[in-house]
């Protein structure tokens, strides 16, 4: 229970009680792109300024505009939030698939993937090489999905792995579950060697594993796979990035 009501807040009190959750889902790189706009008085480019985020970006704006904050104050505020994110402890710990060793205590690959997918609350990224049907991780999905979590997974194709990989296209593994498809065209590779072999997962720009386990069942279970769990930081957020610039490039493309 708060020890003030709504009567004891003032306008900039009241602004960042509005504003904190949408910034939290912004992260530090958006929320500087932001202040900058809302410094120029550029409101329309606040909306677009973000991609992916725009619902955020409108909630900042009609909390501002509520409140009748100056635009420098707005702007200061933003940078203030992105700053103390960017200094958020950051936490890595690795991540293992195949046989443990009691002595040695780790954190199971299909564990740690299931536990990020279920605390997704707005965006969820998957690249993976390889993949086949794996009912936990399905699901996992099926539930982000029921929360209006958007899922984004990218996957390599028959085509371009040529002859490693073999049975349906890997994309099979997520149908029925209404989560956008994502590829590499072999069109856009500069030679027909290059392969879509990533292996991550982001969680809302702040979680991120990097294994290189495929997501099958021998993947996250049976073989000996390694990853890290990255909490925090600018890496999370980083590798958001760069898919979101591989896509709008053209080098990614929806299936």
């Amino acid at each position: 229970m708060s020890d003030f009501d709504d009567a004891d807040m003032t306008p900039l009190d009241r602004f960042e009680a509005g504003a904190r959750e949408p910034a939290l889902r912004i992260g530090p790189e958006g929320l500087r792109v932001l202040a900058d706009r809302f410094e120029r008085q550029q409101y329309f480019a606040v909306r677009t300024s973000v991609p992916g985020f725009e619902e955020e970006a409108n909630a900042l704006i009609a909390a501002s505009q509520q409140e009748d904050l100056p635009a420098d104050a707005v702007a200061a505020y933003l940078r203030g939030v992105a700053a103390a994110l960017q200094q958020e402890a950051v936490r890595v710990e690795p991540v293992w698939s195949g046989p443990t060793e009691h002595g040695v205590p780790v954190r199971a690959t299909a564990q740690v993937l299931a536990q990020l997918v279920r605390r997704t609350r707005h965006e969820l990224l998957l690249m993976t090489y390889s993949a086949k049907p794996y009912r936990p991780l399905r699901d996992a999905l099926t539930e982000a999905l029921a929360r209006n979590v958007v899922v984004r997974v990218v996957v390599e194709t028959l085509q371009g792995a040529g002859s490693a990989i073999s049975g349906e296209e890997p994309a099979a593994a997520f149908h029925g579950l209404g989560v956008e498809l994502w590829h590499w065209p072999v069109t856009k590779r500069a030679d027909d060697k290059g392969r879509m072999h990533a292996k991550i997962a982001v969680a809302d720009r702040r979680e991120l594993l990097v294994s290189s386990a495929n997501l099958t069942q021998s993947g996250v279970n049976s073989n000996i796979e390694a990853g890290l769990l990255v909490r925090g930081g600018t890496a999370p957020e980083r590798a958001a990035e760069h898919f979101d610039a591989l896509r709008s490039a053209g080098l990614l493309e929806r299936l």
